[in-house]
């Protein structure tokens, strides 16, 4: 008897159920990449505090009569304090976890920004603006971002390390035209009532989404090939802080990335992120327009850090860091010659050049210090972050001191110039750690 065929379910396509493969699940995207967003997101609104600083000189010295030197000293206060906060804010983290101190760190901001509405005297500007906003952007600098990388991550830390820091050339290019707008059209009152909504904004995200280590959510680091315990809270938060600092100081490589690092901040955030729209507006650039520029950095800026992260994983940090300082110094030295009252190509070529440029020293700064300095890492980091943020609190003070005696910004732009050489020198000199040497821990 033959046995009658059976035509294929249409669904089959033809193929047997016998010979179907069975469906894979979707692999769902490591929570790793979550935190990471969360992360950026809260770069982002941090960064809105910094966008604001440049656009207060005018507008304080023309209401108050505060001379540009005073207010630089304020801003000067904020930024050294970020940078001194941060390694303190990194064993913090390990201590109290980094949810409760970056929410913390955020409404800090917002309550300083947000009293500086009301202010009368120049000594309520440091007390706000410099103490309590740079306290807050401290506990949240860029240790934030290598403490981030380094629990969640053990594959792609470099562009990883890139995308974070390019967080806060995302948020200067989201809130530099929206508060350069605001302060000409409606005062600077206005502005800083939305860099506090923007800090208060961030929180919900952080308490909800954010989390501190893998093992909260039972996974290992993103790349890792097994699993890794949370390790018990660190007590002595300071201590440790202070051990880290001793241990790194001992060796060389410290005092050439702190100076390379130093640098770095006296070029960009206390140079040009402070000075560069009222420089613009000396030579008859409306504030807007060099606001808009400066934001127009930030976009260039994010591409840049990125970049800059994927060629840290592939290239030798301490050459990277020796082509972007050089490059910078020698864009710094053509400005002069490239302010004038509009845009015209070149000042656009030196935009995006030295957006580029602008922060792509972090990822190789970060990477050098994981090779050297092993678990503490993200706390030696901090402290070159500090040495950064002082070097750009004292350009941010001494140029407008230098704008005060000499009437304009040429000198400062010159000086930062040769000084980014240096830089480029000091980097070729830092030395690769042996095979087989031990990274710098500190010990109790």
């Amino acid at each position: 008897m033959t046995q009658t065929s059976q035509p294929p379910a249409p669904s089959t396509g033809g193929i047997p159920a016998s010979s179907r493969r069975p469906r894979r699940p979707y692999p769902r995207p490591h929570r790793a990449w979550a935190v990471a967003v969360v992360t950026f997101v809260t770069v982002i609104g941090a960064a809105a505090f910094a966008s604001l600083p440049g656009l207060l000189i005018d507008p304080l010295h023309t209401e108050f009569g505060w001379s540009r030197a005073m207010i630089g000293f304020a801003v000067s206060i904020n930024l050294a304090l970020y940078g001194l906060t941060a390694p303190f804010a990194a064993a913090l983290m390990d201590r109290f976890g980094m949810r409760r101190v970056v929410a913390c760190a955020l409404l800090a901001i917002a309550l300083g920004s947000g009293l500086t509405t009301h202010m009368t005297q120049s000594w309520q500007l440091v007390l706000c603006w410099g103490v309590l906003v740079g306290l807050g952007s401290g506990s949240m600098a860029l240790a934030f971002a290598a403490t981030v990388t380094n629990r969640w991550f053990v594959a792609r830390r470099g562009l990883v390390t890139g995308i974070l820091t390019a967080g806060g050339a995302a948020g200067q290019l989201v809130f530099l035209p929206l508060l350069s707008w605001i302060t000409e059209h409606h005062g600077w009152r206005p502005a800083a009532v939305t860099v506090a909504i923007a800090a208060l904004a961030v929180v919900p995200f952080v308490w909800f989404l954010l989390r501190d280590h893998p093992a909260d959510v039972g996974l290992a680091p993103y790349g890792a090939t097994e699993f890794v315990p949370k390790p018990p809270p660190v007590a002595g938060a300071a201590g440790r802080t202070l051990r880290a600092l001793r241990d790194a100081a001992r060796t060389s490589t410290f005092w050439l990335l702190a100076g390379t690092f130093a640098i770095c901040g006296a070029s960009t955030n206390g140079l040009v992120k402070t000075h560069f729209v009222p420089a613009a507006h000396d030579h008859g650039l409306p504030v807007t327009t060099a606001a808009s520029l400066l934001a127009v950095i930030g976009v260039f800026d994010i591409a840049g850090t990125v970049a800059s992260g994927w060629f840290t994983d592939r290239v030798s940090p301490r050459r990277l860091l020796a082509i972007y300082y050089g490059l910078r110094g020698l864009s710094l030295m053509f400005l002069p010659m490239l302010l004038a009252d509009s845009i015209h190509p070149p000042m656009v070529l030196f935009i995006v050049f030295y957006g580029l440029d602008w922060v792509a020293t972090v990822p190789p700064t970060i990477a050098l210090c994981r090779e050297h300095y092993g678990e503490n890492s993200a706390i030696v980091f901090g402290w070159v972050l500090a040495s950064h943020q002082i070097g750009a609190a004292l350009v941010a003070y001494l140029g407008g001191v230098a704008r005060d005696a000499f009437g304009s910004y040429d000198l400062v732009w010159y000086s930062s110039g040769a000084l980014c050489a240096i830089a480029a020198l000091m980097s070729l000199v830092i030395r690769r750690r042996p095979v087989g040497v031990p990274a710098v821990v500190a010990v109790g």
